[in-house]
């Protein structure tokens, strides 16, 4: 069997995490000191893809062609000059347009299996970027960003709208999904030519009673999909969990997940989409763990029911919270890795049963993935 190997970007740098005959540990770092807002490891040609944020310097990305080993600088996505007179939506938290500059990288995927050394960037204001090589040049999704609905987008976690997850299709890498916070998720079926809002059954209750149920003012925090059966998304959202059954056509409230139905972060094993994993939290105040105790909420069962996760997990006076992309599932659908905004980072090689403790004085962990 071949080691698994996990990256984690942290406020202070990437990580490297192989697996050894001890279990895992950190094998190296990478751009120490930098904020790492994410990673990609491409599975297609073995490509590790950082995004860094650095402040007054603005974001860049960075490319390595040998598993890690080395990364040189390539192009960061580029907003469109914004043409005169243009009305822009404001920015919540300050009252000011949203100018039309890139300001982080918040989702990386490939394209497909089809398309190689395709990519999608997700990004804060909320610009889809593609890439078709290697990510030498990216090039705005117009007809998402021309959407009239997009100027409904706002802030959530963020001041400013923005992607945090893109979903290909395996069967079709035309269809794509995004999820946006706050703007609910969208699909094209036609690469990026067309686009509708799939955000039907969700319900935000931080919006007035008449409002609640718009699909377009929707904020999920994460949406994975299973990569077997494409049209089971999970979707853990501000206010709740959801999932769908038929492509996001229409989506169903989960309830019964304990301890809280709130959250960041969810994966879903990628041959089993009843299999699925999830981050209690207290919400919106608070942000910590209820009762100071880590836990990892697993459903076999599609959300019937769910069993609470402790076993190597903190349980008293823990107040990690985990970010949307802090959660990975491996694709032999046995070994999930949790990384903490209080860097602390947890393996399980049995779907949950065990967690081991990698690591409790990391930076602030943004992104963990598998390779």
């Amino acid at each position: 069997m071949t080691a698994r190997r996990l990256w984690a970007a942290t406020r202070k740098g990437l990580f490297l995490v192989e697996e050894g005959a001890g279990g895992f540990r950190i094998a190296a770092t990478r751009f120490l000191g930098d904020h790492a807002t994410m990673v990609l490891a491409d599975r297609r040609d073995g490509a590790v893809y950082a995004a860094l944020e650095h402040g007054h310097f603005g974001a860049k990305l960075h490319r390595s062609d040998d598993r890690g080993g080395t990364f040189r600088e390539i192009a960061a996505p580029k907003y469109p000059t914004q043409p005169e007179g243009e009305v822009e939506a404001k920015n919540w938290t300050t009252g000011q347009p949203i100018q039309w500059k890139l300001r982080k990288v918040w989702s990386l995927e490939t394209a497909g299996d089809d398309r190689p050394g395709a990519l999608w960037a997700g990004t804060i204001p909320g610009g889809l970027f593609l890439s078709k090589d290697r990510g030498a040049s990216w090039e705005i999704v117009e007809p998402l960003w021309r959407h009239p609905d997009r100027k409904r987008w706002f802030g959530g976690g963020e001041p400013e709208p923005g992607i945090h997850s893109i979903v290909v299709d395996p069967r079709n890498s035309r269809r794509v999904f995004v999820a946006v916070s706050c703007g609910g998720v969208w699909l094209t079926e036609d690469g990026g030519e067309t686009w509708t809002c799939r955000a039907d059954g969700m319900r935000a209750e931080y919006m007035p009673p008449e409002q609640q149920r718009d699909p377009v003012i929707q904020d999920p925090h994460r949406m994975v999909a299973c990569a077997a059966a494409p049209d089971v998304l999970w979707c853990q959202h501000h206010n709740g969990v959801f999932r769908s059954t038929d492509g996001a056509k229409s989506w169903q409230e989960i309830t019964q997940v304990n301890p809280s139905v709130f959250g960041f972060a969810v994966g879903v094993h990628p041959r089993d989409p009843d299999l699925a994993w999830l981050v209690p939290a207290i919400k919106d105040e608070k942000r910590i763990p209820v009762d100071g105790k880590v836990v990892v909420a697993r459903t076999r069962d599609g959300a019937k029911t769910f069993d609470i996760l402790r076993n190597g997990l903190p349980q008293e006076h823990a107040y990690d919270l985990v970010f949307r992309h802090g959660l990975d599932v491996h694709p032999d659908g046995d070994a999930v890795a949790v990384g903490s905004t209080t860097g602390s980072l947890w393996i399980t090689g049995d779907r949950g049963e065990t967690w081991q403790t990698v690591s409790e004085h990391l930076p602030p962990v943004y992104c963990v993935r598998w390779e």
